[in-house]
């Protein structure tokens, strides 16, 4: 095996009816239920929360700082996700990154949790903090400290030695989140203390309700006072008061699970339509909540790659599964993950690699996948503007039979008693196949079979439809429509709704009380007066048509490909609105653009902050009030009105000149990364293995002499680095026996002096491997050294409470020299520059390994490269060991744009093994393995600086 480094720098219900009763509208009828709290600003009933006494859903999605180390790219990624119609962001924060050594929390630059949680404000973004201290999360230790792995106590438990270590990191971080509550004028609104506790427990070990507690309460401790969420799904920490308790209840769910070898196989199993029964039965008083559904899947080594992961859950899914959220009546979901990033600096888990994409709707490099990232905008938008669906309860899906003849069919009702609004999501039993289908519609004015005017419904395969039944758009009610809602926002001169449909799908939508209706612009909608309604009847085709009803409501039809351009985001709040960047209380609605950011209100002049990677059209068709002019990021634009109340106007799109340089016509310097081999090497600042114990709970029986668990001696990331001594007895053949542990794919290479023995180049599967090499002839009385590296890949995560695996050791499990005692061998060891007592405070603790070059610093900028040999990374070396190359590079970017880069491995074409690391200036970017792929991002950077 080769190893190689190097750095670039650069500056439904039995019969039909039109109402229903649920278990929850007693509830609602009686009492609010809201519990004795610590603060009266959000609290909730069994239909959904409150903020400042207003019904709120809380519709958003997974984003972790630490995945994405750019401060100033935090707040593009908010507002990605508020331009989607996402209102929060759920959040985990990783212990180990901010606790690296014991006693030492550390939360500054690419850390500073407190200045996160400020965008998040400024952006408008709710968050639910879940700090931990565990999270899973495919980090390395599932967020636990290296340094615990010394701890005798056992993980997740109320063990005195873990909580007491649990307490400075609770602390810090505790404060900071509870200062950015919204009690004190923030955006925290709730808290999760624990992290999929009752995953799994080991012989022994079962639910602690007290343990549970313990760690409730240090969070009040440090000021929280927002709702305690879990998502465990189970029975043992219901809301309530007993032990443990926490106040509002959840369940994970990831109905494809987690693998993406086949992303177009879906089972009809897959869709889950029991969700809400399981509420009622766990926790009928809070409201309906999944804190993760699934937005993506991970990738093991080896994996498919995250391309399949974004088809298997792409915007097919959506319709599919966000739909059918909706018909489970949930009122808090969080899809994880929408944004995942990467696993810079050693932070991954064993089993994945450097990228973190997820297959999400925002790229790892930030960009927003066309389709994916549109979906989610559509129905999350129709959440938010559908206020009847906050108190709505659903029926029992059943097959669509009782409503149309088609048996394929399955329909779920959900309805709101309070205004018998009705929202019927329409699905296929399986994935597959497409159905034409007339409609059986409960409404105010009994049952109506739609269409009426002309032709049939349409479901193709992998799609999902929300049919509406009473639903109130101004001062008007729709009867049915069975064309779906992005948006309606209501004005105080007019209202506009905008509704979408499949490519040459028949839609047909009915206004009650017989409004007149003008065709404003475009052709093809069938008029109709029917029973005292208006029907419009049309086929869905790219040519927009807009129509209005009565004096004040346009409606706009258009496809569902034109309706991804469409936008709302909202002004911000005035002085005497309590939500302030929270508020929707002034909503913009926007077509055109690749993103719209926000927009402001000054006098009759509207501003919009937004990308564009084309030249376009920007349509201002619902604002607070009457526009004359537009600006497009401080640019004022010529504008025309339209017949209905819009204001627009063409923006230019600039191309940039973008010429990157090519790394391999860079001046590449090189130097010897493994100097250890050579037989002057003076290893005597290196760690001694003296340990003669070990305190690890998951192998607490040392198999060696003295420990050879990094750990115990304080290197915890990265590249570790052995070497054992002994002096030759005789001169006879022999080998050498090593037990090796890094988690899964690590690799290893063995030297004895200078001559390289032998690699293991690694299994996707296997945390540790027993090796043996032959060795060459030994003089009597010299002295050798056998040179070990292990290229680690980070700590198993903890799911599984007391059987601490997280703990795991990393480093040499057992020797032997054939024909020597394994005390004739001593051994020392190091990693990353002073262990735990890291010095890069900018990169945190588990940015650099334990090789010469990151030992020496010749990752960072400026390395003393002058003198070392002319040598490129596209060569590579002759033999086994270990290059670190270095070049310098000038972007030169243009500025106002952002230019998403990243770095990617085709793959060479060779058959040989090597692994690589790439900095840039000084941040480990990722690592690679050629023998396991599969080809990756790395880590996004800010272009605009």
């Amino acid at each position: 095996m080769r190893l190689c480094s190097f750095a670039v720098l650069s500056s439904l219900i039995l019969q039909i009816t039109a109402s229903s009763w649920s278990p929850r509208d007693a509830v609602e009828t009686t009492q609010l239920s809201k519990r004795a709290l610590l603060q009266d600003i959000v609290t909730w009933d069994a239909n959904s929360l409150f903020i400042h006494g207003k019904r709120v859903v809380i519709y958003g999605g997974e984003f972790h700082p630490f995945r994405l180390p750019v401060p100033s790219l935090w707040l593009d990624i908010f507002q990605k996700m508020r331009s989607m119609g996402y209102n929060a962001a759920s959040v985990y924060w990783d212990w180990a990154l901010l606790e690296g050594q014991q006693g030492d929390y550390s939360a500054s630059g690419v850390f500073d949790v407190g200045l996160f949680l400020d965008l998040a404000k400024q952006a408008g973004m709710y968050i639910i903090a879940r700090p931990g201290p565990y999270i899973n999360a495919e980090v390395s230790g599932g967020g636990f400290p290296g340094w615990l792995q010394r701890n005798p106590a056992h993980l997740r438990t109320n063990e005195t030695g873990f909580l007491e270590a649990t307490y400075n990191y609770i602390n810090n971080i505790g404060k900071t989140i509870s200062d950015a509550q919204i009690t004190n004028g923030g955006a925290v609104i709730l808290f999760q203390p624990e992290n999929e506790y009752l995953n799994g427990f080991a012989t022994g070990f079962s639910p602690n309700v007290y343990y549970v507690q313990d760690v409730e309460d240090e969070w009040r401790n440090t000021g929280i006072v927002m709702p305690y969420t879990d998502n465990y799904g189970h029975d043992h920490f219901l809301p309530g008061s007993g032990i443990g308790a926490i106040d509002l209840y959840g369940s994970d769910s990831y109905p494809q699970g987690f693998s993406c070898n086949d992303p177009y196989n879906w089972l009809s199993s897959d869709v889950q339509t029991n969700e809400y029964q399981m509420f009622e039965i766990e926790s009928n008083s809070t409201p309906p909540m999944i804190p993760e559904f699934q937005g993506g899947s991970f990738d093991p080594w080896g994996g498919a790659g995250f391309g399949n992961c974004s088809v298997l859950t792409n915007e097919d899914f959506e319709k599919v599964f966000y739909k059918n959220n909706f018909a489970s009546a949930l009122k808090i979901v969080s899809y994880y993950m929408t944004f995942g990033g990467t696993n810079w600096g050693n932070l991954g888990y064993p089993l994945g690699y450097t990228s973190y994409d997820y297959g999400a709707a925002i790229t790892e490099n930030r960009e927003l996948t066309r389709a994916k990232y549109s979906e989610a905008k559509l129905i999350a938008n129709f959440w938010q503007a559908s206020p009847a669906y906050l108190t709505a309860s659903p029926e029992k899906a059943q097959s669509a039979a009782i409503y149309t003849t088609q048996a394929n069919l399955t329909v779920t009702p959900v309805i709101d008693s309070n205004s018998e609004t009705g929202f019927y999501v329409i699905r296929h039993d399986g994935p597959e196949g497409t159905t034409n289908y007339k409609l059986n519609l409960p409404t105010s004015k009994g049952i109506i079979q739609i269409p009426q005017i002309q032709g049939s419904l349409t479901l193709v395969a992998k799609d999902s439809k929300i049919h509406l039944a009473d639903y109130a758009i101004g001062s008007y009610n729709v009867l049915y429509s069975s064309a779906e809602i992005f948006t309606q926002q209501n004005y105080s001169k007019y209202s506009v709704a905008v509704f979408y449909g499949g490519l040459t799908e028949t839609h047909e939508l009915a206004f009650s009380g017989a409004p007149n209706a003008t065709i404003v612009s475009g052709s093809g909608v069938t008029v109709s007066e029917i029973d005292g309604a208006t029907i419009l009847n049309w086929q869905t085709s790219s040519s927009r048509k807009v129509v209005q009803i009565g004096s004040d409501l346009y409606v706009y039809l258009i496809d569902r490909n034109s309706a991804y351009n469409y936008w709302v985001t909202y002004l911000p709040g005035t002085d005497s609105d309590p939500f302030g960047t929270f508020s929707t209380s002034q909503p913009v609605v926007i077509n055109g653009g690749y993103l719209i950011r926000n927009t402001t209100l000054s006098g009759s002049s509207l501003y919009v902050t937004g990308d564009l990677n084309t030249t376009t059209t920007i349509e201002v068709i619902g604002a607070p009030s009457s526009l004359s002019c537009l600006y497009f990021n401080g640019v004022l634009v010529n504008t025309i009105t339209g017949t209905a109340p819009t204001l627009s106007g063409q923006v230019i799109y600039n191309v940039p000149y973008i010429n990157l340089p090519s790394l391999a016509s860079l001046n590449w310097k090189s130097i010897d990364s493994l100097p250890e081999l050579s037989s002057s090497y003076d290893d005597s600042l290196w760690t001694a293995a003296v340990l003669t114990y070990t305190n690890n709970t998951y192998r607490p029986n040392l198999t060696t002499p003295n420990s050879l668990y990094a750990s115990d001696y304080g290197y915890n990331t990265g590249t570790l680095l052995f070497r054992g001594h002994f002096t030759a007895t005789g001169s006879e053949n022999g080998t050498v026996e090593l037990g090796l542990a890094g988690g899964e794919a690590f690799s290893s290479s063995v030297w004895l002096n200078s001559t390289f023995i032998g690699s293991y180049n690694g299994v996707a599967d296997a945390s540790s491997a027993n090796v043996s090499y032959g060795l060459p002839s030994l003089t009597t009385g010299d002295s050798y050294v056998v040179n070990v590296i292990i290229d680690q890949t980070g700590f198993e995560e903890s799911q599984t409470q007391g059987a601490d695996i997280m703990k795991a050791p990393r480093g040499i499990l057992s020797y032997n020299v054939s024909g020597y005692a394994p005390s004739a061998v001593s051994w020392k060891l190091t990693g990353n520059l002073h262990g735990e007592a890291y010095e890069d405070r900018a990169r945190g603790p588990l940015n650099e390994g334990g090789m010469f070059a990151e030992r020496q610093g010749y990752h960072l900028p400026s390395p003393p490269s002058s003198n070392w040999t002319s040598s490129s990374p596209l060569t590579g070396t002759s033999g086994p060991g270990v290059a670190f190359y270095s070049s310098s590079l000038d972007l030169a970017l243009p500025a106002g744009y952002d230019v998403p880069l990243y770095f990617g491995f085709p793959g060479a074409s060779n058959t040989s093994n090597y692994r690589c690391q790439l900095f840039v200036n000084g941040w480990q970017f990722g690592k690679y393995g050629k023998s396991f792929g599969p080809y990756f991002q790395m880590l996004p950077f800010d272009s605009r600086r």
